[in-house]
């Protein structure tokens, strides 16, 4: 009996098959987590499930007979109840009234079955995936409008330093160009002084002439 066999076996006990999937997959998770945990799940009757931890030990291959180091672990154990252990061995009879005829689970169903668990978590996995896509393009595309920011302040910024450059080498020129017309003037100015100290020296040798005319 697999467990969409067992789920159709007490399917007309529960009220229908999605609830005795239900029922047994909850069942099954509750037992699992505790002993997972560390808890000892006992069961009146019917058996016991624990973790047992194994140390390291030595163990040998069965095909080729070779010693191998075998690392600590822990598996889950089950230990049957001394009812179970009565029923199996035919020392006390099964209760009348609550047979359970064993059934093939009808094929394409899902209800119980390993397959609808499959499909349930490929599903959410999908779901997760896109999601997940989702969220890298939104953050995607948030980067590139930031860089794309970035990238525009960052030209506005060296407009604006070219640009204040520029004013101040032209500044600079003009103020050169002043300098320079003003350091010429003074030289117009020496030379136009210097010109009647020519006109005293003619004015001396006129006279210097009429002297000795006479």
């Amino acid at each position: 009996m697999n467990k969409a066999q067992l789920v159709e076996a007490i399917a007309d006990k529960m009220g229908g098959r999605q609830q005795a999937a239900d029922a047994v997959d909850h069942v099954l998770d509750a037992i699992v987590r505790a002993v997972v945990s560390g808890e000892r799940v006992s069961v009146t009757g019917f058996g016991s499930f624990e973790k047992v931890d194994r140390p390291a030990r030595y163990a040998r291959n069965p095909q080729t007979g070779e010693r191998v180091r075998v690392k600590k672990t822990s598996v889950p154990r089950f230990r049957a109840g001394q009812g179970f252990k009565d029923l199996v061995s035919g020392s006390k009879k099964l209760p009348r009234g609550g047979e359970v005829a064993v059934k093939k689970a009808p094929k394409g169903s899902l209800t119980g079955g390993a397959s609808a668990t499959v499909k349930k978590a490929a599903a959410k996995k999908t779901t997760k995936a896109a999601a997940k896509k989702t969220t890298a393009k939104k953050t995607t595309a948030k980067k590139t409008t930031a860089a794309a920011k970035k990238t525009t302040a960052a030209k506005k910024t060296t407009a604006k330093k070219t640009t204040a450059a520029a004013k101040k080498t032209t500044a600079a020129k003009k103020a050169t160009a002043k300098k320079a017309t003003a350091k010429k003037a003074p030289a117009k100015k020496a030379t136009a002084k210097k010109a009647p100290a020519k006109k005293s020296t003619a004015r001396k040798s006129t006279a210097k002439r009429t002297t000795r005319s006479r």
